[in-house]
């Protein structure tokens, strides 16, 4: 492969060098892109947790590629966004094809008013090796161990104690909270018999990834090309687009009766590259053949164990919200764990992050069972359906809005649900939206909220003095930030950078206090009381 995976090495845990029983606040289960974004997240707020993973590398294959603005705002607080838009690719052009024609194209204009683009393309070893980096850079408050296994639990009202296997001899641990981030095959899950809910797919798909140092593309801009009914492959789709390092992915869609292990053999794969890009020379870097569900557990929060990312929800592949999904999961879960474990909060702050991501999930799903229907036609209706819709496009904007060949992740509001105090005031963004990034005459706007809760306050009129432990954030002649937000302005925005409440300037201050109190869960405390 042209990446060449580091292997990291064992280290003997303390448990094994007769130290006793380790104790920690919280332990997380798998070192994949979710569970060290949670150690990461977990540590900037000061919070120390142990990783445990049975393997000893990042991951083998491209995987997951496509990385969403949010999800690029999120790495970018936790630390490793200016390397990820340094070694990513941003294509810019779109095509979309239909059969030999293309139906039409579009330009992803960069936006001034955002520090990070729409998306980039990065192969997720990069990521890891990255959240790797970036861990050594809080020895204190994380251990990550390498070759640990989890084989068991025993769930108390105050923790759960973990029994890991190594090499050297197996040992038990305890913690307060247990962070599932091992995946859609997620271990700790199957042995509480948690059950997935949701629907199989039976479509198979082919992943290639193709080394190629001349670009396909009829321009040296990297391109995004997508067919339905290709010419030069008898399924119903394909799929090219650029990874760094002269990498591109090709995915085919292949139909439910294919082999998956006869379709991954070279012989196979390499005559359907060839039918793609014709006479250019090309090497295997990566294979994978897959189906896939859009399933999510009932209940993400179980007591003292916590399900976060695949382990909670899967999705298929299209639109790229299976990682980034996973990763605003963490966005949503690092400070309200925080606060539960330092004492300002109470555990039914938790019950918000079930509330707020089971709705996330419902929400990628159902936009990824949309992209799959489309995409892979169940009746003759649909098929009748989805050609009409492409055969309009190439003439008609609006038939354009109805194509879904896997529309990009999108992170979703959390407006209505508990934290949120209502939306009272008739201008401005509404409260449970992702604030927005703005250009100041210093830096970007996002990279000075998250982490605590801060009174945004925008304008003159507007200022006001901030409650108690909330930090005061105020702008009087900010143009960047008066076209986001609106001018005399009062936000209050959530340590995940997500608006808790808005106000007109002249608000009284209870009103503020009040929301706050929503905001840190003691509300939905008083009301279950």
């Amino acid at each position: 492969m042209h990446y060449q995976n580091r292997k990291y090495p064992f280290r003997t845990p303390p448990e094994l060098k007769g130290e006793g029983r380790g104790i920690y606040p919280v332990a997380i289960i798998g070192a994949g892109p979710i569970g060290m974004a949670m150690a990461i997240d977990l540590a900037l707020h000061g919070i120390r947790s142990v990783i445990l993973d049975d393997n000893n590398m990042v991951s083998v294959g491209s995987r997951a590629i496509c990385w969403a603005k949010r999800t690029l705002e999120i790495f970018d607080r936790l630390g490793i966004g200016d390397r990820m838009l340094e070694k990513g690719v941003t294509w810019k052009i779109g095509r979309l094809f239909h059969g030999k024609e293309e139906v039409y194209n579009f330009d992803l204009l960069p936006d001034d008013a955002h520090k990070m683009p729409a998306f980039v393309n990065l192969q997720q070893y990069y990521v890891e090796e990255y959240l790797v980096d970036r861990i050594a850079d809080f020895p204190d408050l994380i251990d990550l161990r390498w070759l640990n296994k989890v084989t068991d639990e025993e769930i108390t009202d105050d923790g759960v104690a973990l029994h890991v296997e190594t090499s050297e001899g197996n040992y038990w641990l305890s913690a307060d909270y247990v962070l599932a981030c091992d995946g859609c095959k997620s271990q700790i899950r199957q042995r509480m018999g948690l059950a997935f809910e949701g629907q199989t797919f039976e479509e198979h798909f082919l992943i290639t990834d193709v080394e190629m140092p001349e670009p396909p593309f009829e321009s040296e801009t990297p391109e995004r090309w997508f067919w339905f009914k290709p010419p030069f492959h008898s399924g119903q789709s394909a799929l090219l687009h650029k990874q760094p390092d002269n990498i591109y992915r090709i995915d085919l869609q292949l139909g439910p009766d294919t082999d998956p292990t006869e379709e991954a053999k070279p012989e196979q794969v390499i005559p359907r590259v060839k039918q793609i890009i014709g006479d250019r020379d090309f090497k295997i870097d990566w294979v994978s053949v897959y189906s896939f569900t859009c399933a999510m557990l009932e209940k993400f929060v179980h007591g003292r164990i916590i399900f976060v990312g695949d382990s909670a929800h899967v999705v298929s592949p299209f639109g790229a919200r299976g990682g980034n999904g996973g990763i605003q999961d963490v966005d949503n879960l690092g400070w309200k764990l925080a606060a539960v474990l330092k004492g300002d909060a109470t555990p039914a702050l938790l019950d918000s992050y079930d509330e707020e991501r089971r709705h996330g999930a419902r929400e990628n799903i159902k936009n990824s069972a949309r992209a799959t229907n489309f995409m892979t036609p169940k009746s003759k209706m649909e098929a009748m359906f989805r050609d009409a819709v492409l055969n309009l496009a190439s003439d008609l904007p609006f038939a354009r809005r109805l194509v879904n060949s896997g529309r990009l992740s999108l992170p979703c509001s959390l407006e209505g649900f508990t934290l949120q105090s209502p939306h009272t005031a008739p201008r401005g963004l509404a409260p449970g939206t992702p604030c927005p990034d703005a250009p100041l005459e210093d830096g970007w706007l996002l990279n000075q909220l998250g982490k605590e809760f801060i009174l945004l306050t925008i304008g003159a009129r507007a200022k006001t003095l901030a409650p108690s432990g909330v930090k005061s954030l105020y702008f009087e002649n900010s143009p960047g930030v008066v076209a986001q937000y609106g001018d005399d302005m009062i936000y209050l925005i959530r340590p995940d950078q997500h608006i808790a409440a808005a106000f007109e300037a002249g608000t009284d201050s209870k009103a503020i206090e009040g929301a706050l109190v929503r905001a840190t869960g003691s509300l939905a405390l008083e009301t279950a009381i």
